[in-house]
């Protein structure tokens, strides 16, 4: 039998489930490198289930395995994005072992992909309407493979979601999807916060859970908490402000790059609205050995 029976078939089986084509946008994130095919073999699922469906890719380089990474791009892409886009998922470690594979139905899209923690900043930040396991059949590739799931069951399931298959359709609800423990954003009296290293960047710029920061004056910068429960809102003085990695700093906060001289280093506030530290034309990451979890101090005089 033709090695490729079951992928057509199963496409072929889509086009008479009585869709209503629409054009949705299909975001794909995973940490698949650009190496070898399995991103474009995911592109050909999908084509051939929903040929309408326009798909982008957000990024394939997410560090191996590092689901933690792969949630935050995730958190810093879907506000860009329509309503109604599907995100298809797959940084994915525990493939082929206990953990379900899920989506996750927001007020901002619908997100595709193993329940590893990896919606956990979706969860936090959204709306979220329903999770639910992906168990359908008649939803996945007639062949699973045990190492292969964004072929045979997120990519399907994301391109059926894009034609407008109800989600609660693909399985029974989730009412424990998995979470991972948030980043640290802790006040210890006024003005200062204890904070972690979520990563660096790929200019080794250090991104702190420090956020949100928003300039409200020339030199007046206000912290509304993108985690609840840690910090309080307040506004403080940049020029006041010092921010220490461990044995490093203390660093002052600038506005932008240009604000420092080349080598300095300094802290800036990201377009992420997160508190970054760098070496101006350097690479932070490096010379101060930073590793997620890290601790960070930030110490501030409040308005």
């Amino acid at each position: 039998m033709d090695r490729f029976y079951h992928i057509r078939r199963r496409i072929d089986r889509s086009q008479g489930l009585g869709y209503n084509a629409r054009v949705t946008i299909i975001a794909l994130l995973t940490d698949f490198g650009d190496l070898d095919p399995y991103v474009g073999i995911m592109k050909g699922v999908i084509h051939g289930i929903a040929p309408e469906a326009r798909v982008v890719d957000l990024t394939h380089n997410v560090p191996p395995q590092d689901i933690r990474r792969g949630a935050y791009a995730l958190y810093l892409s879907a506000p860009y994005f329509p309503p109604e886009t599907v995100y298809l998922c797959v940084v994915d470690p525990g493939v082929g072992g206990a953990r379900r594979p899920i989506a996750v139905a927001t007020d901002r899209g619908i997100f595709v992909g193993p329940d590893n923690g990896l919606f956990t900043y979706i969860y936090t930040s959204y709306d979220v309407r329903a999770v639910v396991e992906l168990a359908e059949s008649r939803y996945r590739l007639a062949k699973v493979s045990h190492t292969f799931h964004g072929r045979d069951i997120f990519a399907p399931a994301a391109a059926h979601l894009a034609r407008g298959v109800a989600v609660e359709s693909f399985g029974p609800p989730v009412i424990d999807p998995v979470r991972f423990a948030l980043p640290r954003l802790e006040e210890h009296g006024p003005g200062h916060l204890h904070a972690e290293v979520l990563h660096g960047d790929h200019f080794g710029n250090i991104a702190t859970s420090i956020g949100w920061l928003r300039w409200v004056g020339d030199d007046t910068l206000g912290l509304t908490p993108w985690i609840r429960g840690g910090a309080t809102p307040h506004r403080f003085r940049a020029s006041r402000a010092m921010v220490s990695l461990g044995p490093y700093g203390p660093f002052p906060i600038r506005r932008t790059f240009a604000d420092a001289a080349e080598r300095e280093r300094i802290a800036i506030v990201g377009s992420d609205s997160h508190l970054y530290i760098v070496i101006n034309r350097g690479n932070a990451a490096e010379a101060m050995r930073a590793h997620p979890g890290d601790e960070v101090i930030f110490e501030a005089e409040r308005d």
